[in-house]
């Protein structure tokens, strides 16, 4: 290819890749769901987009390091203190039993569907283990199931990637160095663990570098992200030059510690390092997709959809309901873990590496691999995308919207409209940083959040979870404007805050941060001086008549969805509503 041809498919590429994911977005999909369709016609219409003609060699090296830095991000997201109890059984069960079943029934099947060698039928089951975060998670993100079964399939889909990744290099040299494959050996088991543990020692070297960077130098927001991105990349090279495939599991280990070790400084937001791993995805995706051939793909469609029924109908459900079997899971639940197991990422990798590595070679039928796998990616996100929110729903596992508040402060007056939220039949958590306060809360019977509130906004492995809009009325007003704006990307709903005063000179409240409450009639100190005279808040359905001189603050819809009074918006109540008010100073208090 000519420089200008080369230039031409980079930027090409590049387009589609974002172009693909603003598309999704708008129409909220999955963005595989366009992604793999356009890097496929992109590749069959164009010359310039094919990755081996843009990057020759190079390309399985740069899809290696590239994944080491997703699946370091989708550690950052993971959070040890919520895999406890039956939700660590349940996800160590579903590793287990998902990577034997599915590499044995493929391996089992794909020799009379597709025509090809066990040995390379053991590649391909070995693929098609792996799920992955950067399609479960956009699919859950859509469809809003439980916590509880969030966390599992968030957690077996990170963490099944590296192992996948391992036990398919493990099963390629063993395809391609002999004519037979021997799985059970006691070699192989010794290999997996030496990798393992090697791709460990590994994660600890990245931890302790991050460390060091995070913690000693304190570096910011940007050279804090730089510096991640140069340990996560150096450690996961040097540990493939070692040992294939290990980097993978070095990356996500140190994405784990970040997360979960106490003292990490990490920068208070990273857009730069989400900014880079959507991009890396499309890229991935566009390229990947690109070197499947309309030619490939004709002999093994129909066989695919067949191996596609027996994934989803067959060997997914007997291997969740085996994961979940004795847990507290509902029915309803273990059914929804036993209909989402979607391909992603690692599989489109791993495919394209291993296969050219076996059509080099001259092993017949393994030019099949890569198609064959692009057609289970393509198969499983689309069933899944299009039919997981309605199975959801009809299993009775999404979570209900709008009935869980977190209300930030401990004055007595926010305490007590935190109980009058509470009468009008709302779920609310509470927080405060004093312990006079804290003590307050509890005396009242309301749910106190546990922790430093700031550290598990920003920390992006603390996800708030089923809070569906915050509160923030502490008596600092700079507080609460910073709050509303490092918790924006770490709730599932809006972040309000009460008003300052209005001749405020505080370093950031006056000017930005989160929809202002109650409008600027009701600031905070106002709040507080009404609340001090005996003012207090009343709960009443929407229906009667407003008693004179009393303020509507919120109202709570008949579905339970609260529709607080901003400075931006009045709210009308309906029939059925229940609205609370705040109301008059009585007559008799002093002034």
């Amino acid at each position: 290819m000519t420089d200008d041809e080369i230039l031409l498919g980079l930027a090409l590429t590049v387009v589609l890749a974002t172009g693909s994911q603003i598309l999704a977005a708008k129409l909220r999909v999955p963005a595989l769901i366009i992604l793999l369709p356009v890097g496929f016609a992109a590749g069959a219409t164009t010359d310039v987009i094919h990755p081996d003609k843009l990057l020759g060699p190079d390309f399985s090296a740069l899809v290696s390091l590239s994944v080491a830095v997703i699946l370091y991000d989708a550690g950052l997201g993971l959070d040890l203190r919520k895999l406890a109890h039956h939700t660590r059984g349940v996800v160590g069960r579903l590793l287990v039993y998902g990577l034997v079943l599915t590499f044995l029934v493929t391996g089992a099947v794909a020799p009379v569907m597709f025509d090809m060698p066990l040995r390379v039928a053991a590649m391909l089951g070995m693929i098609l283990v792996v799920s992955g975060p950067t399609v479960v998670g956009p699919i859950l993100d859509f469809v809003r199931p439980s916590d509880k079964v969030r966390r599992i399939l968030i957690w077996e889909g990170t963490l099944v990637d590296p192992i996948g990744a391992i036990l398919g290099a493990l099963t390629f040299h063993a395809v391609a160095s002999s004519h037979q494959i021997d799985i059970g050996r006691g070699y192989q088991l010794g290999q997996f663990a030496l990798s393992l543990a090697f791709g460990l020692v590994g994660g600890a070297v990245a931890t302790a570098l991050l460390w060091f960077a995070l913690r000693t130098l304190r570096l910011g927001e940007t050279l804090g992200t730089l510096a991640q991105l140069a340990v996560v990349i150096g450690v996961s090279a040097g540990c493939d030059i070692v040992r294939d495939d290990t980097g993978l599991i070095a990356a996500i280990v140190a994405g784990l510690a970040v997360s979960n070790i106490r003292g990490f400084d990490m920068p208070a937001r990273r857009p730069f390092l989400e900014t880079l791993v959507q991009l890396i995805i499309g890229l991935l995706f566009i390229s990947i997709s690109a070197t499947v051939t309309p030619a490939s793909l004709v002999p093994v469609l129909l066989p695919a959809l067949g191996l596609i029924a027996i994934l989803v109908l067959v060997v997914r459900p007997v291997v969740a309901f085996a994961a979940a079997a004795r847990t507290d899971l509902s029915r309803g639940e273990r059914a929804f873990l036993g209909w989402m197991d979607p391909r992603g990422i690692v599989a489109a990798a791993t495919a394209s590496a291993f296969s050219a590595g076996l059509v080099e070679r001259g092993v017949t039928g393994a030019a099949k691999v890569l198609p064959v796998t692009f057609l289970v990616i393509v198969g499983t996100v689309l069933l899944y995308a299009l039919t997981a929110a309605p199975v959801a729903r009809r299993l009775g596992v999404v979570k209900a919207e709008g009935t869980r508040v977190l209300l930030v402060g401990g004055e007595p007056w926010v305490v007590d409209l935190g109980r009058a939220l509470r009468s009008a039949g709302l779920d609310v958590l509470m927080w405060a940083g004093g312990d006079e306060e804290r003590e307050q809360i509890r005396r009242t019977g309301l749910e106190l959040a546990q922790g430093d509130l700031l550290a598990t906004a920003i920390n992006p492995g603390a996800r708030l979870e089923g809070v569906t809009a915050v509160f923030l009325a502490t008596d600092d007003d700079d507080f609460n404007a910073l709050a509303s704006i490092v918790m924006e990307d770490n709730v599932e709903g809006p972040v309000y805050r009460v008003g300052p005063p209005h001749d405020s000179r505080g370093v950031i409240a006056p000017y930005t941060g989160g929809d202002i409450l109650f409008g600027r009639s009701l600031v905070r100190h106002v709040l507080a001086d009404r609340y001090e005279r005996g003012a207090r808040f009343l709960v009443r359905p929407a229906g009667a008549p407003l008693p004179p001189e009393h303020d509507t603050l919120f109202v709570v819809r008949a579905d339970h969805r609260l529709d607080p009074v901003t400075e931006r918006r009045r709210i009308v109540p309906a029939d059925g509503d229940t609205v609370v008010l705040l109301g008059p100073v009585p007559a008799a208090a002093p002034r």
